[in-house]
């Protein structure tokens, strides 16, 4: 483990200088929508100081595993169910029902109020649009396959990445439902492998190397790509037409925090009318909840909700499987050129 990161949470965890309640938050939402809830939620609550890590879904249920003997954050802000499942499972977080839960749809909550989808995304298929036409570009994940990709292809560290490891997970669930085994869907995922030719510690370096066409094709989230258009970026983006996994972003209540009265105030504020709607303005973020009328969303939240096919996944099972697929593909498919083990 990196000294620096330990260090900062050392500050981040520390009292407040000037009287007011810390809250701290572990999330892998990025800068950009963690400072604008910080700044929102403040003006509501002067008495609450928001402090946030940004890191990967998955080095969030790692540190917040690590420190479950002597926790130091307080809510636990985004990343896919899940992962969100694991932590319940490893006892990592506890129950606390919002005013808004009953605002997300059923598939968006758990029976134990364990944690509430708050924003629902999905990986989509991007490339670099000044050097891959839109009609060419893959409009299904079967398309990453084609030879004319080979060595064209970045991919986000799967084990630090909740988004990639939804998408792996659901290509061996789809191998389970069509051959009852996952024989299909390692082959699948070898093939992928055989034509990645990097993948990125981080998600912003793999854009900068999209960026700079050291790859021309990638799968990520569709939020950052949004926001990466936004800023001038050459890329562009297909939903697949096969269908993609929804992500339903989650946020919970971590077990034993410090802050437990700010930490609910938080997550109380995230969901509410007032945060998803100026996520969704200025975030790029689409609500989990369901009753906020379609005409306040912004033309790019509509286009998303007209456009994204929804797959069928069985999310039980890539939680209860993901971390031993994970270390399967790690030990058997990674850089191993499609090679068969």
């Amino acid at each position: 483990m990196r000294l620096l990161p330990f260090l900062l949470l050392a500050v981040l965890a520390a009292g407040c200088g000037d009287g007011r309640t810390p809250v701290v938050v572990y999330s892998p939402h990025g800068r950009d929508l963690l400072l604008l809830m910080e700044r929102s939620f403040e003006a509501k609550h002067p008495e609450i100081d928001v402090r946030w890590l940004d890191m990967g879904s998955q080095e969030v249920w790692d540190r917040v595993r690590t420190e479950a003997p002597n926790p130091q954050g307080d809510v636990w802000f985004g990343g896919p169910q899940s992962i969100f499942s694991r932590g319940v499972a490893e006892g990592l977080l506890t129950p606390y029902r919002p005013s808004w839960a009953d605002a997300v749809p059923p598939t968006s909550r758990t029976g134990a109020d364990y944690y509430f989808g708050s924003y629902r995304t999905a990986p989509v298929l991007v490339y670099n649009s000044q050097a891959v036409k839109r009609e060419e570009a893959p409009d299904d994940w079967d398309g990453l396959l084609d030879p004319r990709w080979k060595g064209k292809i970045l991919i986000r560290d799967p084990l630090a990445s909740g988004t990639m490891r939804t998408l792996f997970g659901m290509i061996l669930d789809r191998s389970l439902k069509q051959t009852g085994s996952l024989d299909q869907g390692w082959r699948w995922l070898r093939a992928l492998d055989a034509q990645t030719k990097e993948y990125a510690q981080n998600p912003a370096l793999m854009m900068e190397k999209l960026n700079r066409q050291e790859g021309l094709i990638t799968v990520w989230e569709l939020t950052d790509i949004l926001w990466q258009v936004k800023r001038g970026a050459p890329l562009g983006y297909r939903f697949a037409k096969s269908g993609s996994p929804v992500i339903d972003d989650s946020v919970g209540l971590i077990k034993g925090c410090r802050h437990p009265a700010a930490a609910k105030a938080f997550i109380e504020y995230v969901g509410s009318f007032e945060a998803q709607e100026l996520a969704a303005q200025e975030s790029f973020r689409l609500p989990a909840r369901t009753d906020i009328p379609a005409g306040g969303l912004p033309g790019w939240a509509r286009g998303v909700i007209h456009d994204l096919i929804p797959a069928e996944v069985d999310w039980p099972l890539i939680s209860k499987n993901g971390q031993s697929w994970m270390a399967t593909w790690d030990r058997t498919v990674r850089n191993q050129g499609g090679a068969h083990h």
